[in-house]
Formats: structure tokens, sequence, C-alpha cells
């Protein structure tokens, strides 16, 4: 398998969710503060797919483009660090935007290789923000951008 990293950002892309939940932890340890606001919290890894599927397949299309991924053995598992830029495009109707968000994440580790923290540290976004809403609610619609798919 290629680094954890690239592994999930490639699944998340393509909206394969089997291949989300076989580089996760049973635990994930979430960190979107920066963005978002609001605290870290531990997320079963079923729940972290469940709340991807709310939001990303809304969208008609999403790319996570990585700068060169760097592993640092920390003695525990592992951790790894990349620059990223993850696009979100969206086309409905008269709404037709890209929502982009530009940080670093920070990526750990287990010993079995699979992936127990997510932090991103957002940098800028640009865009609209706005877009997220129109792409949850395609999904809670059914219908709309990768929903079917």
């Amino acid at each position: 398998m290629s680094d954890p990293v690239t592994a999930l950002l490639h699944a998340v892309d393509t909206l394969d969710w089997d291949g989300v939940l076989a580089v996760l932890a049973p635990e994930v340890r979430l960190d979107y503060t920066s963005l978002w606001g609001g605290s870290p919290e531990y997320v079963a890894a079923p729940e972290v797919v469940t709340r991807w599927r709310g939001l990303l397949p809304g969208f008609d299309a999403t790319q996570h483009l990585t700068g060169p991924v760097l592993e640092h053995d920390d003695g525990v598992g592992g951790r790894y660090a990349t620059t990223v830029r993850a696009y979100h495009h969206l086309v409905d109707g008269d709404t037709r935007g890209t929502w982009m968000v530009a940080g670093r994440y920070d990526i750990r580790v287990g010993d079995g290789g699979r992936i127990t923290a997510i932090t991103l540290h957002a940098a800028y976004e640009d865009g609209d923000r706005a877009l997220t809403a129109v792409a949850a609610a395609r999904c809670a619609a059914g219908s709309g951008g990768r929903v079917g798919a």
C-alpha cells in the first residue's frame, strides 16, 4: 500500500468508502478546528465515513492535492506531514463555484499502519465556503453532484 495519507485522500476523492475504512483505525482523533472551530474529537471510523458521505458526494468533484508526504517515525507508529490544497467544485443551476482550502495535514498512524489522528492546519481558503451547505443539501435529498456514485 502507498502511504496512508495518499491512500486516504485518493479514496475520499473517488468516494471509495471501503477504501477510507481500510486506512482508518477503529477510532480517529479529528481536528479540523483551524477550519471550523470547535474542539478536536474522537470519532469511530464508520461515523467518519457517515459524515464525509453526507457532504462530499454533493460536490460535482473534489480533489485533494498534496505536496511530498514526509514520514517521521515517532516510535509509536508514525507521523505523516504534507501540504494540501483541497478543491471542492459544485455546479447547480445558477450556482457554480469552487471552494478551496489550503494548509497542512498532520496525520498519525498506529502500529498497524492505520490512521489514528488527522489534524488540518488550514492556512487560507479561496472561493465560497457556502457551497458546503448546497453539497450537504444534495446529499440529504439524495440527488445532485455525485450522490448516486
